[in-house]
């Protein structure tokens, strides 16, 4: 039951720093926006992020453990997590100290791909984003034409 513990929030861990990265993606891609030539680097993770360790430490005491690992690379993210109780009394000797331990990671994935504008002879006009098949008016004075993170990016769990 420990076990399954630390697992949760090993899971919640790493999805909040994922998430929080995938937010900072999608800043970038904002302050970006008037640069195209830009675009294609914050979908490949290459932009600059802060270090999102801080929410999965968050999300890992909310779950009664202690972040003990969180590493990050464009696009993936891995955390190590050790519950806060021990296993306590049980039917096997000696275990009364131990604290379960977990590890997880997840990744973020790119959901559009980018079309040059139509008339690409000296034309001022943004290229057409196209997210999960759904295309993009994009006007940057309106930012209610702007796609949300979770537009931009999916985040889930994958395999260590």
């Amino acid at each position: 039951m420990n076990r399954g513990g630390a697992q949760t929030a090993a899971d919640a861990a790493v999805l909040a720093a994922a998430q929080d990265g995938r937010n900072q993606l999608a800043a970038a891609w904002t302050a970006d926006l008037l640069d195209p030539d830009k675009w294609q680097d914050v979908f490949e993770g290459n932009a600059p992020v802060g270090d999102p360790c801080g929410r999965a430490q968050q999300l890992a005491a909310q779950n009664d453990a202690t972040l003990s690992g969180c590493n990050w690379q464009p696009l993936r993210y891995t955390v190590d997590v050790k519950t806060n109780k021990s296993v306590g009394d049980s039917v096997v000797p000696g275990t009364e100290g131990v604290h379960a331990t977990a590890s997880a990671a997840a990744v973020i994935e790119p959901r559009c791909s980018v079309e040059p504008p139509g008339d690409p002879g000296g034309s001022h006009e943004l290229p057409e984003l196209t997210c999960d098949g759904k295309p993009w008016k994009l006007d940057p004075d309106d930012e209610a034409t702007l796609p949300a993170p979770e537009d931009l990016f999916d985040v889930h769990l994958a395999a260590d």
